[in-house]
């Protein structure tokens, strides 16, 4: 079987466990969000931290939730990390460095998962299991209930209450995230995903000198880093890792794992504003995007620029020949347009092209189909761009879903929109401009700005990805990556938490002729428009002097 027809059947399978998981998920979550049952295991959890799950929230007192709650997780995290030394299971590791430190807690804490450490050599059982795969499951869960609250804002009317912060996370983490997780933990176990708390121990000679590695529990890490979007490796190759992702089977099932619920969420959507089209409009807006760079990115690495590249069968440079280029392809582009992080192969050696469309796919602002809870609620605020620049063309006031979009919701958008670029081109801008943080670039030129663009551009957008060659373990970058990943992703929250608010407080609007029609297929074709030009062509300076410059020369 040549390898192109192996990448094409392998993106049919996944096409296909999609669209089988999509209709019963997408309605379970709808189902969850809107049930006012609490389980037994849910009260006591409510009872534990003082919190009524039956009081009705606005949405400066759900932010007051999300942001208490992640600041306690943050806080938490990094203490842990201080103390790893004194803690029974550290493996003999020391406890971590003050900035390693803050920059790891804001990174799990934010969903974004980057690490400028090497995971089996410097994190312990403890904080492995205790701290990092903790956080994996909140911060997901924090995401998909702040989609969910900006769904209600569609939904509800003259009512400014957007639900309980503390029963979304809960529910999000009992009914959702920890049900499939242990059956996609035994799924990667059968694989040949290791689960243990072995300690370190050798496993023979490599270069004349012995070999060691540690084992973990790493194939219930590994199913909620992917199934959370959050993408933190327990080992420093990340997915490319055997003991994480075996081989041909377990990387199919990881990739679905991490488009599944981003995914399905379009259909709680649909159920949840009363409208399954809305919903099709907005999943068929996400696949188009998402098969595009797909297709794009097999194209560019299957294509052959020498006797090399022909002997390979592509670009194998960097990926592993367990995956192959089609696998690979697959994985790098599901993981860079949700903002899961997660790699299995060496972004960094790809093609020149191929490494811009994973600095596009995060720059887009990861809504194709985006994180869990964070693509949904960033592809709505897209759609509200799309009508007000709709209803600029017709000269008539949009709406969208019954609201009107005025004045108020148009400004949230914006903001919500222009706080990550002005993140990413600022921290790149200041970086290349000082001496210290460009003596961590291991290339020079097109290439060597590609690697700090990158690294900002995964950190702000949450994605957690490196591009590899830059030594971001440094006072500089850990500092700098730390604050563009806690500012990346919660001040985008207070946007769409006020955005919610205010349309939730709006009187619903009869439809007219001259409303457009935002269930029907030239929407779609509209907001991907919208899309890729307000979003991509806002970084399209930085990749020219980047990933496209070194293409164009190549």
């Amino acid at each position: 079987m040549s390898p192109v027809l192996a990448g094409v059947l392998q993106l049919l399978a996944l096409l296909v466990a999609l669209g089988l998981s999509y209709r019963p998920l997408g309605d379970h979550m709808a189902r969850v969000y809107s049930s006012e049952r609490h389980l037994r295991v849910e009260k006591w959890i409510y009872k534990g931290i003082g919190a009524d799950p039956s009081v009705e929230m606005r949405w400066p007192a759900y932010l007051r939730g999300v942001l208490a709650f992640s600041a306690v997780s943050l806080l938490f995290l990094y203490l842990l990390q201080r103390v790893q030394g004194s803690l029974p299971g550290s493996l003999g590791f020391v406890s971590i460095d003050p900035d390693q430190a803050f920059n790891t807690a804001a990174s799990f804490v934010a969903n974004t998962n980057w690490q400028s450490y090497y995971g089996e050599q410097a994190m312990g059982h403890v904080v492995q299991t205790g701290g990092l795969a903790v956080q994996n499951f909140l911060s997901a869960a924090v995401g998909i209930a702040v989609a969910v609250a900006l769904v209600r804002g569609f939904a509800r009317s003259r009512t400014g209450e957007l639900g309980n912060f503390w029963s979304d996370l809960v529910r999000g983490v009992i009914r959702i995230l920890l049900p499939i997780s242990v059956i996609g933990a035994l799924v990667l176990v059968a694989c040949g995903a290791i689960q243990n708390f072995a300690g370190i121990h050798e496993v023979g000679q490599f270069t004349g000198a012995p070999q060691q590695w540690n084992g973990g529990a790493v194939a219930s890490q590994e199913v909620i880093k992917e199934l959370g979007t959050n993408g933190g490796g327990y080992f420093n190759a990340n997915s490319a890792h055997p003991f994480e992702n075996p081989n041909g089977l377990s990387n199919l099932f990881e990739i679905y794992l991490i488009l599944v619920i981003p995914f399905a969420l379009t259909r709680t959507f649909g159920r949840m504003v009363g409208s399954l089209r809305q919903g099709y409009a907005i999943l068929g807006t996400m696949a188009t995007i998402w098969l595009g760079f797909t297709a794009l990115m097999m194209w560019t690495e299957f294509a052959h620029h020498g006797p090399a590249f022909d002997l390979a069968g592509g670009a194998m440079e960097g990926k592993e020949t367990r995956f192959g280029i089609g696998g690979s392809s697959i994985f790098a582009v599901a993981t860079t347009l949700t903002s899961t992080g997660a790699v299995n192969s060496f972004h960094s050696s790809y093609t020149g092209f191929g490494g811009g469309i994973t600095m596009l796919g995060m720059q887009l602002g990861e809504i194709a189909p985006g994180g869990v809870g964070s693509g949904l609620y960033g592809m709505l605020i897209m759609a509200i761009i799309a009508v007000f620049l709709a209803g600029l063309m017709v000269g008539r006031t949009p709406e969208y879903l019954g609201r009107k979009i005025g004045t108020r919701e148009i400004k949230f958008a914006a903001c919500y929109i222009l706080v990550t670029p002005a993140l990413v081109l600022g921290f790149t801008a200041v970086a290349m401009a000082l001496d210290t943080p460009s003596h961590s670039m291991t290339n020079s030129g097109a290439h060597g700005f590609s690697e700090i663009l990158y690294a900002y551009t995964s950190g702000a957008n949450n994605n957690g990805s490196a591009f590899a060659g830059l030594n971001a373990d440094t006072q500089w970058f850990n500092t700098t990556i730390g604050i563009a990943m806690l500012l990346g992703r919660f001040l985008p929250m207070v946007f769409v938490l006020a955005l919610a608010g205010s349309l939730a407080e709006q009187k619903p609007v009869p439809a007219t002729a001259g409303t457009l029609r935002t269930e029907k297929p030239l929407f779609t074709g509209l907001l991907v428009g919208t899309i890729l030009i307000v979003t991509g062509l806002t970084y399209f300076p930085a990749l020219a002097l980047g990933p496209l410059a070194e293409g164009l020369a190549a």
